[in-house]
């Protein structure tokens, strides 16, 4: 039961990291590496500083109330749980019709595998896992191998890159330019739409709930939140090493370019394994959370879980073929769901207020006004961010 327990509560953490660490996460580091150099290390260290108020917060009051996200904001204000399950599922769509094109594109570059059969191929095995008989089980060892074999290959990246490390660590505290543009996408990314309810669900699933599980909770957020920063840090070093050599990175794909110039044909090949392995676990992650909202609205729903997890995948495997999977839109994919995470957060910290939802449990203070800081930076954020897209 133990053991049992423990797995659960690591598979959480990688579901939610890898489920951060796909396709869009690769590239968006990349392309913000290029733009920002060495600052960008202040980047990321804001945002998980960000990310880590917003975890938390979450995952402790799914934990507390027992409740799937959805109900939650269906307790606060009839309706709202629908509002909110809406903009996940759409969200977790749209990430996941570009997860399905980076499983193609890894396998591209990993067998030469034409990207098309590649995505099925991929849509295949994630399908086999959720069919497996034990899931659960299944899901949380898939992702937490292919977790750690993707920090392990962009580790060796990073020393055949040989980044300006030093260069990097002050910059990341004493920028030379911020980007409010790059926080919110990273954000957004990482724990914003669906991401930041994985890892809660998995847990709720698990029967890792209630007020005296709150430290296992608090144990698999925070892990969750480490590994997809160590990944993060790791690329960032990796891009930073090729830039400052002056090495031209191709636009069409920026993560693979760092990948090949930095050590060549393995490298290249390293980068498929990487971008396979992000992908596939995103599929995972963004269909397994994105029903997890609607299973709870109707019983047949949740009866029905794994045929609707299917159509899920099959559908964006589908939607891929036919539009493609260009890097803009992973970027902006990633801004998009940064603006969704304050109104999520947002109703998770009222509901933390709420004595009928959370009985006698008392929040802690810190973690209710970080949750608002969070909040209130990445509505400003977002209000920039569209500013700046309707000006052009």
């Amino acid at each position: 039961m133990k053991t049992s327990k423990s797995t659960a509560i690591t598979g959480a953490a990688f579901l939610m990291a890898t489920s951060a660490i796909g396709p869009g996460f690769l590239t968006q580091t990349t392309v913000f590496t290029q733009q920002l150099a060495a600052s960008f290390g202040f980047v990321i260290l804001i945002s998980v500083l960000l990310d880590i108020g917003a975890q938390l917060n979450i995952w402790r009051i799914i934990a507390v109330t027992e409740k799937r996200a959805p109900l939650i904001a269906n307790d606060l204000l009839p309706g709202l749980g629908y509002v909110l399950a809406a903009l996940i599922v759409a969200g977790g769509l749209a990430f996941n019709i570009g997860n399905i094109g980076g499983c193609g594109l890894g396998l591209q570059v990993l067998a030469g595998i034409d990207p098309l059969y590649g995505s099925i191929i991929s849509c295949i095995i994630a399908l086999l896992i959720f069919w497996n008989k034990e899931a659960g089980k299944a899901i949380d060892g898939f992702t937490k191998i292919l977790g750690l074999l993707m920090i392990l290959l962009t580790l060796y990246i990073v020393f055949k890159a040989q980044p300006p490390i030093a260069s990097a660590v002050q910059h990341s505290f004493f920028p030379d330019q911020i980007s409010a543009l790059s926080i919110i996408t990273l954000v957004g990314g990482t724990v914003g739409g669906y991401i930041s309810f994985s890892g809660g669900h998995r847990l709720l699933d698990a029967g890792i709930k209630g007020e005296a599980a709150l430290p296992d909770v608090n144990k698999s957020a925070v892990t969750g939140i480490v590994v997809t920063a160590i990944m993060r840090f790791l690329l960032f070093l990796a891009a930073l090493g090729v830039i400052m050599q002056g090495l031209p990175l191709d636009p069409s794909n920026p993560p693979a370019s760092v990948f090949k110039l930095a050590a060549g044909e393995i490298g290249y090949r390293f980068f498929g394994v990487v971008m396979w392995s992000a992908a596939i676990t995103s599929v995972i992650g963004a269909a397994y959370t994105s029903v997890s909202f609607l299973k709870t609205f109707h019983p047949s729903i949740e009866r029905n879980e794994k045929m609707i997890i299917s159509i899920f995948i099959v559908f964006s495997t589908v939607v891929f073929n036919f539009m493609g999977n260009p890097v803009k839109i992973l970027v902006t994919v990633g801004a998009l769901n940064g603006l969704i995470l304050p109104i999520a957060l947002g109703v998770m910290l009222l509901a933390a207020r709420n004595k009928r939802l959370i009985h006698n449990y008392k929040h802690p203070g810190w973690l209710h006004i970080s949750g608002w800081i969070v909040v209130g930076v990445m509505s400003w954020m977002g209000y920039l961010t569209i500013a700046k897209w309707i000006s052009g």
